[in-house]
Parts: structure tokens; C-alpha cells; sequence
């Protein structure tokens, strides 16, 4: 026998042995999650930059110390997928897009269904339009509007539309077109509203069968060009507090069938001049009605993107801030865990892990990295 197949061969019963050691897996065998998951469980949502075909969403527990007790599951999100969940069913929701020959060819986008317990595809949903903004994930792309009857994607050709979709019955109920404006703020019971290109808020009311009853267009209450609103608002008790880019607020109740459009309020004092708010996701709130907002010193023209290097945390009923939360790396976006006495901060941060924040105190608990992420720059507490 020659040198190189006598090695070739201890090598295979080295590696038989080896394996001979390890515990056979069990097949078969199917895991469950709970029907409600616990306050400190969240969703990151990756839209994997490098691979976006290929993007994840992945279900993490936040008191957990380890890698493989905080990894709870995960599903896939292709193409710039968005998401959303439900609160009065066990169901995830997720628009995503498709291409027959992988990357190219026939385009198909579908909203899939997934079980809460399982992480198991339920179903799906083809949006007729066709036609999903493809861009970077955002809370306001894909919203369930206020009884859950109703799924709402944000749709970009570039014209400006919003695809209909029965959550209850699993189909689509077809396409509004929404001409100028975008995004997707949920109003009333079953409609939703979108920031229009003039300052003004464009507002449609949807019967059952996905039809609009009535609509509305607002009177113009920010300027586009000296102060433009970011369209990722907090939301409290029917409200959407939107920061401007000169640090400004201004809050919108949606709760009624016509949105009612409050007096702005500024974030700064003589103190803070010059911060901003900036970021890809720069606020959240959380279960006790406060809104965090991250935020950013030397602020200017083109820095409303710009990591936030604390998060302020304000009443915004007596528009008065409460705390300066230093980041210990700087943050992209934040979300809160859903909690009333404990509740946690949780920061994508620029080197792309998420921090995990006591939202009272401030104090640094834990970072979770190398769960298979790549750009998570989305969190959602989980409801």
C-alpha cells in the first residue's frame, strides 16, 4: 500500500471514529414555539445585503446568555422582503418577491403566511400587482389595518399604489393606486393613510371587501423642502409622532377614520442645539406610552441618516424629555421589547450586532452577534 493511501485511509477510520462518538440525531422530530411569545423575544429582520435573495428573519430571546438558547427559529425573507405580525392570531406575515431563474427572469411577488408555533409556511397570497417597493425594508411598507382584517403592502413602479389582501380569507382583493403618496400609516378601524409628496396626508376607508368607502386628502402641514418629516414615526395609543430633520415632532392621531394632525412640538432645548434625529429605523416606543428616538450632535443638510450616538427617551403627551441613553457603539435603529416593568432597548448598531439596552437605566445587558446575521437593521418586539 502506497504512503498516500495508508494516510487516505487512517484519515476515514479517524473520522469514522469521531463520528461513532457523536449521539445519532433524532428524525423526525418537529419543535414548537409558543402560540404568545414572551415579552423579551424579538424578531431581526436581515435583509442580507450581500446574498438579498436570500434574506431571514430570525426569532431571538433576549435573557438567554448563549448563542443556541437565544436562537428560538427563523424564516426565510426573500429579496427585501417586509413584515409584519399579527397580535389577535399566531401568524407572521411576510411580502416577498420572487424571479423564475433565481436571480432573473419572471417576477412573482407573494405574501406568505407563517405560524407562530411552527415557523411553518401556512400559505400564500399572489399580489396581483406585482409590483412591491423593492427597497430597503421599513415598518411603514406592509401594515394590518386596525381590526386585522386587512394586509397592506406598499407597492413602487414607480407609481405609488397599495395592494389589498384578506388576511382572513387568504386572498387578494386588488390594487388602490395612491398617486404621489406613499407609505402606509394604519387609520381607524379599516383604512390607512399616506405621506403625500406636497405635505399633506392622503387617507382612505376600506369596507370589508377592500373597496374604498370614503377617502380624504389633508391641508398641508410640513414643508417637503425646509423640513421634511421622516416616515417612520413612533406609534402610542393610536397616534404617530414623526420626527422632522431639524429635530422637530409632529404628532398625528390616527385612531378616528381622518387622521387629526396636532401642533409640532421641537425635540431640542438651548442645551441640545444642533442634535438631530437620524438613522434607518430612529424611534420606537415602548408599553408605558414614551418614545425613543436616536439621536446625533452636529447635525446638518444630509445627516438624517447619520447613527445616533444616544437615544433620548420623551414623554410625548408633555413633550418633555425624561433621559439621555448614551450608546456604548453607535446605533442604526432601535425597537422596544413590548414589556411594562423590565422593558429592553434593542440597538442594531453600526458594526451591524444588536445591543441590548435596560430601557430604565441605560445599562449595556448583552450583544448578540453571529446568530447568522448580516445587516439586521430592522428589530420587531414580538406581540
Amino acid at each position: 500500500m502506497s504512503f498516500s493511501r495508508a494516510f487516505a485511509t487512517a484519515l476515514l477510520l479517524a473520522a469514522g471514529s469521531a463520528v461513532a462518538d457523536l449521539p445519532p440525531d433524532k428524525m423526525g422530530e418537529i419543535g414548537t414555539l409558543p402560540e404568545t411569545w414572551p415579552p423579551h423575544w424579538i424578531i431581526a429582520h436581515d435583509v442580507s445585503y450581500s446574498h438579498i435573495r436570500d434574506g431571514k428573519s430570525f426569532v431571538l430571546d433576549l435573557d438567554a446568555d448563549s448563542i443556541g438558547q437565544q436562537f428560538k427559529g427563523m424564516v426565510n425573507s426573500s429579496f427585501a422582503a417586509n413584515f409584519v405580525q399579527a397580535t389577535t392570531r399566531p401568524e407572521l406575515y411576510l411580502a416577498e418577491t420572487f424571479y423564475s431563474r433565481g436571480t432573473r427572469g419572471e417576477r412573482l411577488d407573494v405574501l406568505t403566511i407563517y405560524d407562530k408555533r411552527t415557523l411553518a409556511p401556512l400559505g400564500e397570497v399572489i399580489l396581483e400587482a406585482n409590483q412591491r417597493a423593492f427597497i430597503i425594508p421599513q415598518r411603514n411598507l406592509m401594515k394590518l389595518t386596525g381590526d386585522e382584517s386587512l394586509i397592506l403592502v406598499y407597492n413602487f413602479s414607480p407609481a405609488m399604489s397599495v395592494s389589498i389582501v384578506d388576511a382572513v380569507g387568504r386572498k387578494s382583493l386588488g390594487t388602490l393606486p395612491t398617486p404621489g403618496c406613499a407609505g402606509i400609516f394604519p387609520t381607524g378601524t379599516r383604512g390607512f393613510s399616506a405621506l403625500c409628496g406636497d405635505g399633506s396626508l392622503y387617507t382612505a376607508n376600506l369596507d370589508k371587501s377592500g373597496k374604498v368607502a370614503s377617502s380624504s386628502r389633508s391641508d398641508v402641514f410640513f414643508d417637503v423642502q425646509d423640513d421634511p418629516l421622516m416616515e417612520q414615526p413612533a406609534w402610542i395609543d393610536g397616534r404617530a409622532y414623526f420626527p422632522s430633520y431639524q429635530g422637530n415632532v409632529v404628532p398625528v392621531d390616527f385612531s378616528g377614520d381622518k387622521p387629526v394632525i396636532g401642533e409640532p412640538w421641537s425635540l431640542l432645548d438651548d442645551d441640545t442645539a444642533g442634535w438631530r434625529p437620524g438613522g434607518l429605523v430612529p424611534t420606537a416606543e415602548d408599553a408605558n406610552g414614551r418614545m425613543y428616538v436616536t439621536m446625533h450632535p452636529e447635525g446638518g443638510d444630509g445627516t438624517h441618516k447619520d447613527p445616533g450616538l444616544e437615544v433620548w427617551v420623551f414623554d410625548p403627551v408633555k413633550q418633555e424629555r425624561l433621559a439621555r441613553l448614551p450608546l456604548q457603539v453607535p446605533g442604526l435603529s432601535i425597537a422596544l421589547t413590548r414589556d411594562k416593568e423590565q422593558s429592553l432597548l434593542i440597538v442594531t448598531t453600526v458594526e451591524m450586532k444588536l445591543d441590548v439596552y435596560d430601557a430604565a437605566s441605560g445599562e449595556l445587558r448583552r450583544t448578540l452577534d453571529n446568530f447568522g446575521q448580516l445587516t439586521p437593521i430592522i428589530v420587531f418586539g414580538a406581540r
